[in-house]
């Protein structure tokens, strides 16, 4: 049964306003080959609208929830790790913050965030603290400062990798406590740091604003610790050793 009313909406929610104008020449017929070319319009752009999320997001290359080695953390919580995955923080409009040393799995994690909120139809941003400060001191002028302050608030989502991996000015501290400001309360700020926040005035020296930015951040958030050995120092050991042994093996 072609339900004539639910393929006009459609069409209006596509916006084929030709086609709505001459809504009522449309023969009985026509109406079964046109649902198919709207679901066939409103796939194609579902499929383009993701893919340009994708791009957008600039996630990178990352590894897979699925392959993860929850054994290899000393202390990781994966029932909150897992329960991250359904996104209600999104919809909470709160923050994650996921805490450890390097190469424990703090960025995989935030990706595969990312990619879940991606394919749930959010708007994401990932970028390493370094890359959007910089871009943010570097801008000339009022105007494309705000341009970019507008860029990095905009997300639904946005990722901060590596927040303490290196000391930063005043004004970097300041820059970043405008986007926090910003997505306060408004949208998701997941942000990966290797230090304590007792050592962010170490990362932010002499910086008046570290405390707000601190609160701000923490307020309406969840704290992932993460500790252990780096995975990464472990792979690279594990590799090599296998070439080690390709190579002796030659050698006979």
């Amino acid at each position: 049964m072609i339900n004539k009313e639910a393929i006009q909406q459609q069409a209006a929610e596509l916006k084929l306003h030709g086609l709505l104008a001459h809504w009522h020449e449309l023969s009985e017929d026509a109406y079964v080959w046109l649902q198919q070319l709207i679901d066939w319009e409103r796939n194609e752009r579902q499929q383009r609208s993701l893919e340009r999320r994708l791009t957008n997001a600039k996630l990178g290359r990352f590894k897979s929830l699925n392959e993860f080695d929850w054994q290899w953390p000393d202390k990781i919580d994966q029932a909150a790790v897992q329960a991250l995955m359904s996104l209600d923080f999104i919809k909470e409009k709160s923050n994650v913050i996921l805490m450890g040393s390097n190469g424990v799995g703090k960025s995989t994690i935030a990706q595969n965030l990312g990619h879940q909120a991606v394919m749930a139809g959010h708007t994401v941003l990932f970028t390493t603290a370094s890359n959007m400060l910089n871009d943010l001191a570097a801008q000339d002028g009022d105007n494309a400062l705000r341009r970019r302050f507008k860029h990095y608030a905009r997300p639904k989502l946005l990722i901060v990798d590596e927040v303490g991996y290196l000391a930063y000015s005043n004004r970097h501290a300041d820059l970043l406590f405008e986007i926090i400001s910003r997505r306060y309360e408004q949208s998701s700020t997941i942000v990966t740091t290797n230090r304590p926040f007792s050592e962010w005035n170490d990362v932010f020296p002499n910086a008046a604003c570290v405390v707000s930015l601190i609160d701000r951040l923490v307020h309406h958030s969840e704290v992932i610790a993460i500790e252990g050995k780096s995975y990464r120092m472990k792979e690279a050991k594990e590799q090599a050793a296998k070439r080690s042994t390709q190579k002796r093996g030659r050698v006979k």
